[in-house]
């Protein structure tokens, strides 16, 4: 409870927070982009554009710094929960010191509930047992409906109603998307708290899963965009370029930066890698209008409530830059990419209808990212240029912004959010939040700006860094180097005393155009001197070993070598169940079959649109399949269909070692009896998709095969699943499962 709880004054706002996940500042029509936004328009049109807002480059550490309104690493989120280290600065734990906006807006009398993304809870702690204090409502928000990690699939979301996993209340046949269940709840809690309390204000924060990865909308939408991009990337940024001059979001003397080499320009590549890009394009762009389309409901609510005049609207088009991750190629299958493997044009193509569907997870190539972030260099993780940090923000507040219409030139972060709504609702920053003293703000109100353009920055200086890639903004110049591509191996980075910095004057080099680092010498060493100043104040520590200790696992996510859940365990995220991949393991499923000869899942986790695994029954029969990123489907199967009654039934997987992603020999067992053994020749080396979560007793979302639907179920009952784990990265001959393999043979 905030000590000292301020007045609220009568004409608080409601405050209505809006987030779009990875969407660069030219992608959408409101700033001069190619993808029809039109609440994105209507807003600006009623309110501000922010034509020089900045985020941190990464999802985690915006929404960190968003919700505190400090630094990023200053309350831990230097990388994505996902990536966690001991470092202070890295650790995904927002110290209590730094209370979110919406406990503060709780404690003064505010409403407040949170709907979609959340990434904010340590991977560890997104299991049943919690702790819960890092989940949304244990940080200040009354109400939850969203998911927690970093992206879910858009049809077969891994949703939670505060702390309880649920299920979609419907399904993909009969019209569910994500992004249309979060404005329907949305708009549901708004009219309920209106008419229940119409006098109390409140704190809504829509953080959608769009326009992240897997690109997920239905085909009408992606087939508005039909031949809409068959100019490409190259030409797409000189278009984007003259509308943004026109709209005046981008000054008239702006340059077009260069383009990037390790990218194809779009006339040397071959028909069918241009066919796969527009594709690939298209999908986003219709996924980003269903997106603008979902908030422009919920705008439309707040009309209909008669709210919209007197709520203050934060839309944020994006929480980075866009998106690279997709490659130089894009991919059909994220899954694909992200376990170090190559998609390819030819099969893109061939599954052209399928692509936004249950059964592909897309993502669009590096180019279109680059075109997404006209006019500025880089793109999502390059936390060192405007391409990978400045995204748009419209601000809409009929009520307290005189303005219609206009743009806002002042340089601002993203942690100067909070205290804008903190003025903007009377409310001071409290000294102190549950008895702990409070750190101070980082960020600095924008309110001065709304109705006064020609107002003097109040923010004159921000440092960023994310995966090493670091700059410094000060009083109008820019020191920073790009240290590493995004989706490159860890290996390839090279030592932080080899990066070689660049410096712009965006004073008169509005788009970072122009680098002065030979010439200005003497400016480019103070710039690098303010930075390491201020990397230190707020906790940032270099280090080239930390994204291979993350993909390789660190810190341990296994509580104990041998692990049994019951049979009624809910869905496990990825980071909060056992890690299987990439060693020799066991698993013991105790099941009682009422029936002979039905299908199903025992156990499983992930699903088809970019790999996982699964025990089962294929028709009475046991079976195994591995499906590494929907690429390779690696299937074991015995002969005999298991009876009615109660078994014992048994997977050995007998890894080869050597690295990550490697074959394993494979044995089945029921009831201590061999019934089938076979061998996988590849397995997954580090990410699955389809949300990742770890089933019993079902499958989440669309199987890893085709030996069952999604809709079946075996008719019987799993009891428990004992998972006995080996060293990881073991081969064959390690351990206790080699020996109890040589023993049943």
């Amino acid at each position: 409870m905030t000590e000292s709880t301020a007045t609220r004054r009568t004409a608080a706002p409601n405050v209505l927070v809006v987030l779009v996940d990875d969407m660069g500042f030219g992608a959408s029509s409101a700033f001069g982009g190619p993808i029809d936004m039109p609440t994105a328009e209507r807003l600006a049109a009623g309110g501000v554009r922010f034509n020089r807002f900045h985020t941190t480059a990464l999802c985690s550490p915006t929404r960190a710094s968003l919700l505190t309104g400090r630094n990023p690493h200053a309350v831990g989120f230097g990388t994505v929960t996902n990536f966690v280290s001991s470092d202070p600065g890295y650790n995904c734990v927002r110290p209590d010191s730094a209370a979110t906006v919406a406990t503060i807006l709780k404690d003064n009398g505010y409403n407040t509930a949170a709907f979609g993304k959340w990434h904010q809870t340590p991977g560890a702690e997104t299991g049943p047992t919690g702790p819960f204090d890092r989940w949304p409502t244990g940080e200040g928000f009354e109400r939850f409906y969203g998911f927690l990690g970093g992206s879910t699939d858009q049809y077969h979301p891994a949703l939670y109603d505060g702390v309880t996993p649920i299920d979609c209340p419907s399904t993909p046949e009969e019209g569910y998307h994500l992004s249309e269940d979060l404005a329907d709840r949305m708009i549901d809690w708004m009219a309920c708290q209106h008419a229940t309390a119409p006098d109390k204000p409140f704190f809504a924060y829509l953080a959608l899963g769009a326009t992240h990865s897997p690109l997920q909308v239905p085909k009408q939408w992606r087939d508005k965009y039909s031949g809409k991009f068959a100019h490409g990337w190259n030409r797409q940024r000189d278009i984007t370029l003259d509308r943004q001059k026109e709209l005046g979001v981008v000054p008239e003397d702006g340059e077009m930066t260069a383009w990037l080499d390790l990218v194809p320009e779009w006339d040397t590549l071959s028909e069918e890698d241009r066919r796969a890009a527009e594709l690939l394009m298209e999908l986003y762009a219709g996924f980003a209008e269903h997106t603008d389309a979902q908030v422009g409901r919920v705008v439309d609510a707040l009309e209909r409530l008669e709210l919209l005049d007197d709520t203050l609207i934060f839309y944020i088009l994006g929480d980075n830059g866009a998106s690279a991750e997709g490659g130089v190629q894009g991919t059909a299958n994220e899954g694909i990419l992200f376990n170090g493997l190559r998609d390819s044009s030819a099969r893109i193509v061939a599954r052209a209808n399928e692509l936004g569907s249950p059964t592909t997870a897309p993502q669009y190539p590096f180019g279109w990212a680059l075109a997404m972030d006209t006019p500025y260099q880089w793109v999502k993780q390059v936390a060192s240029h405007y391409g990978g940090t400045r995204n748009p923000l419209i601000v809409h507040w009929p009520d307290g912004v005189a303005a219609r219409g206009g743009i806002r030139p002042q340089w601002h972060f993203v942690s100067d959010i909070a205290p804008t709504i903190l003025e903007a609702a009377g409310i001071p920053a409290p000294a102190s939040v549950g008895g702990v003293e409070q750190q101070p703000l980082d960020g600095v109100s924008m309110l001065y700006s709304f109705d006064d353009a020609d107002a003097a920055d109040r923010r004159t200086t921000q440092y960023f860094e994310v995966f090493g890639n670091r700059g410094i903004y000060h009083e109008g110049w820019v020191a920073c180097t790009a240290h590493r591509v995004p989706m490159q191996a860890a290996s390839t980075d090279v030592p932080f005393e080899d990066d070689v910095w660049e410096l712009y004057d965006t004073t008169v080099d509005w788009t970072e155009a122009r680098n002065l680092a030979g010439t200005h010498p003497d400016k480019l060493a103070r710039m690098q001197e303010l930075f390491d100043r201020e990397a230190r104040r707020n906790q940032v520590l270099l280090d080239n070993t930390r994204m291979q200790r993350m993909r390789e696992g660190v810190p341990a996510r296994d509580p104990a070598r041998v692990v049994t859940y019951p049979g009624t365990m809910p869905p496990l995220l990825p980071d909060a169940a056992v890690k299987v991949l990439n060693r020799s393991h066991t698993i013991t499923v105790q099941v009682t079959l009422d029936v002979a000869g039905s299908s199903g899942a025992l156990v499983a986790q992930g699903a088809r649109a970019d790999g996982g695994w699964s025990l089962h029954l294929d028709e009475g029969r046991l079976a195994y399949c591995h499906n590494v990123a929907d690429l390779h489907s690696w299937h074991v199967r015995s002969d005999a269909v298991v009876a009615t009654g109660t078994h014992a039934i048994r997977l050995e997987s007998i890894y080869d070692g050597g690295g990550m992603g490697k074959g394993a020999v494979l044995r089945l067992f029921v009831d201590g009896g061999p019934v089938g053994h076979g061998r996988i020749e590849s397995s997954t080396a580090f990410y699955i998709g389809g949300t990742g979560l770890l089933t019993i007793g079902r499958s989440h979302g669309v199987p890893v095969t085709a030996d069952y639907t999604r809709d079946n179920r075996i008719s019987g009952t799993v009891h428990s699943v004992r998972f006995e784990l080996g060293v990881e990265g073991s081969p064959a001959g390690d351990a206790d499962l080699a020996r109890v393999a040589l023993a049943t043979q």
